[in-house]
């Protein structure tokens, strides 16, 4: 089979690197893709919203179907297009895409569906979100109703704080239209985990939880990002809470969207918190999450392509998992969330030995790779345990110079 995965970044080389693994595969192409993404497919230089140029690609290529990795090509509806030309393409609909593209449309999902979730309301006008923060006082969510790349959630401990960010985002327009809108929610406590799960024509297939790090730095502080580490299994969850979560979240919210005449196929990625009440939705995404999808994906042990294959063709399909653990931290350039400068050098990454290395925001030049993102890498290893597995990982990091660039230093550290 020929293969066009759809995107350029971490969670992109991800993708394709585990079809390249795949026996099935003969060829995988990934557009735009990156520059570190030329050893495990051909990078094509047709942007991801270049929804004309895809298709023309994938008939010429006789494409056997091609997967969706970002959020944002999902909400413009390329699924749509594709299909209304005749081609087979992994992803949510433009109307199933809007569980991620807008809070409050999931937020009413999940009110009406009595999918548990935090308490909410959402505004349009700076005045009546100050009012309702001053009457439930800190700490309090605020999160911007569009995408933002991960970045439009602000967990605010204090008053001052959220309505900050209420500012940033309704007057100062922070995240431009995706912030016209604000969804303001209890602040929940607990052990965070990521679900998610294939998910087409009805049909739900889990995959291993993981637990992503979303704070820039040490210890869970500073801004949120797009996250900066992530590691698979997690420990500190049992079976029988992820199987709580698949019966009383996963499986409704499939049902939901199948009720509300906008079905969901795709991956459902579900942001959970495990909260003494059990386990709430903090989030829904159209797609795989990133770094989590760098963690996940090598635990697969069955055919990506022919499990993909199959149920396009909604066939009986097999997903098998292996027992290792993974762990993978994002080296990111200085400054990350905020602008950051391209174009820095990269240390020598041959000198890794190991890990696996996936890129996501970086360039090829006469003198090796540059930062060119925010997010620049994400260096991986598998091993019996988390412990074993972060140990790999920060001897192959610390053992070289990362001027220009930071990363955490305490990725697992929650896994007990």
């Amino acid at each position: 089979m020929k293969i066009l995965v759809i995107g350029r970044g971490g969670r992109e080389h991800a993708i394709v690197r585990q079809f390249s693994k795949s026996a099935s595969v003969t060829k995988v192409y990934a557009a735009p893709g990156n520059d570190g993404m030329r050893e495990d497919a051909e990078v094509v230089a047709i942007d991801e919203m270049d929804f004309a140029g895809l298709v023309e690609f994938a008939k010429e290529q006789q494409i056997d179907f091609s997967f969706v990795g970002p959020e944002q090509p999902l909400s413009e509806g390329i699924v749509d297009f594709f299909e209304a030309k005749g081609l087979r393409i992994f992803g949510p609909s433009k109307a199933a895409a809007q569980i991620e593209g807008s809070k409050a449309f999931a937020k009413e999902l999940m009110e009406k569906y009595d999918i548990p979730t935090a308490s909410y309301e959402t505004f349009t006008e700076t005045a009546p979100a100050i009012d309702f923060v001053h009457q439930h006082g800190a700490p309090i969510v605020i999160k911007a109703d569009g995408l933002a790349a991960g970045k439009g959630v602000v967990v605010a401990m204090t008053e001052e704080e959220a309505i900050a960010a209420i500012n940033d985002m309704l007057e100062g327009q922070k995240f431009g239209e995706s912030g016209s809108k604000v969804v303001i929610e209890e602040f929940l406590d607990g052990e965070e985990f990521s679900f998610m799960s294939f998910v087409h024509s009805g049909q739900i297939y889990p995959m291993v939880i993981s637990q992503d790090h979303k704070r820039a730095y040490d210890g869970d502080r500073g801004p949120n990002t797009g996250g900066m580490g992530a590691y698979s299994p997690v420990p500190q969850i049992s079976q029988a809470i992820v199987d709580q979560t698949y019966a009383e979240i996963v499986e409704p919210a499939v049902k939901a969207m199948t009720s509300e005449e906008t079905p969901f196929n795709g991956i459902l990625y579900t942001g959970v918190i495990l909260t003494k009440k059990g386990p709430k939705v903090i989030e829904f995404n159209a797609r795989f999450g990133d770094p989590e999808t760098q963690v996940v994906l090598p635990r697969m042990t069955s055919d990506f392509g022919l499990f993909m294959d199959n149920l396009l063709n909604n066939q009986p399909a097999e997903l098998m998992w292996d027992d290792q653990a993974v762990l993978g931290v994002v080296v990111a350039a200085d400054n990350y969330p905020e602008t950051v400068e391209k174009g820095a050098l990269l240390p020598d990454l041959t000198k890794l030995s190991g890990v696996e290395i996936t890129h996501a925001g970086t360039k090829q030049t006469v003198n090796g790779y540059a930062g060119n993102g925010g997010r620049v890498l994400l260096i991986s290893a598998s091993g019996t345990s988390i412990e074993s597995a972060q140990d790999k990982v920060y001897e192959q990091l610390n053992s070289l110079s990362w001027d220009g660039f930071f990363y955490r230093t305490d990725i697992g550290w929650r896994a007990k």
